[in-house]
């Protein structure tokens, strides 16, 4: 055989990464698809037959990446927290005090999320419904957010701004990030706007840290 001639294509190979592809791409018209309608009716009102049309496929296509409407409702807000902690961190101030650096991160997600209410509106709904008491659950994104508060805070540490332990930044990022979520339903259920929640996030960073000055 000549050493020079390229060995014999694996037929399996191509028409795989070709499977891959076209399933990934299903799963982003459904996810944009979904999204959309999500918004706009949310959770209740967007069918899986409406998104899979509004995707142009079917709902068998559908039903191929997702086991029905709550895992597709989850995938949508799993990239959307995702989204948001990406957010979170580009607003981080590296140079700013402690207060002011988590003040900016929040006040970024307040105006991430301001402008898709409708959607996070729906989330809160649908985890009542699922008995989470108004919580998203478990999601990568809080692991994420709690590495940006810790390190902020952290660096708080290092330069002599707090005082406190490891376990004690811990459990002060969980504080502040849970008065952070908290905060949402002022904007849902009683139309706070985004000014009205900074400030009031302001103030809950500020009685946080004041046990650690």
């Amino acid at each position: 055989m000549n050493i020079m001639s390229k060995p014999p294509l694996d037929e399996t190979e191509v028409p795989t990464s070709l499977r891959a592809q076209s399933k990934l791409k299903t799963r982003r018209r459904v996810l944009d698809a979904a999204r959309q309608l999500f918004m706009e009716r949310g959770y209740e009102a967007a069918t899986i037959r409406d998104i899979a049309s509004q995707a142009g496929l079917s709902t068998g296509a559908v039903f191929a990446s997702f086991v029905d409407k709550t895992d597709l409702f989850n995938a949508v807000m799993a990239e959307d927290f995702q989204r948001q902690v990406e957010h979170l961190r580009d607003a981080a101030k590296p140079d700013a005090k402690v207060e002011e650096a988590i003040l900016a991160v929040f006040e970024a997600g307040y105006r991430f999320h301001g402008a898709q209410l409708p959607l996070l509106q729906a989330a809160v709904s649908l985890s009542w419904s699922n008995g989470l008491g108004g919580e998203f659950g478990d999601r990568p994104s809080f692991g994420l957010a709690m590495e940006a508060l810790t390190e902020i805070l952290s660096r708080g540490v290092e330069t002599g701004e707090l005082k406190a332990t490891p376990e004690q930044l811990r459990l002060t990022a969980e504080v502040l990030w849970d008065a952070y979520v908290g905060n949402y339903r002022r904007a849902l259920f009683d139309d706070w706007s985004v000014e009205r929640l900074v400030e009031r996030v302001r103030q809950q960073i500020q009685l946080v840290l004041s046990g650690l000055r």
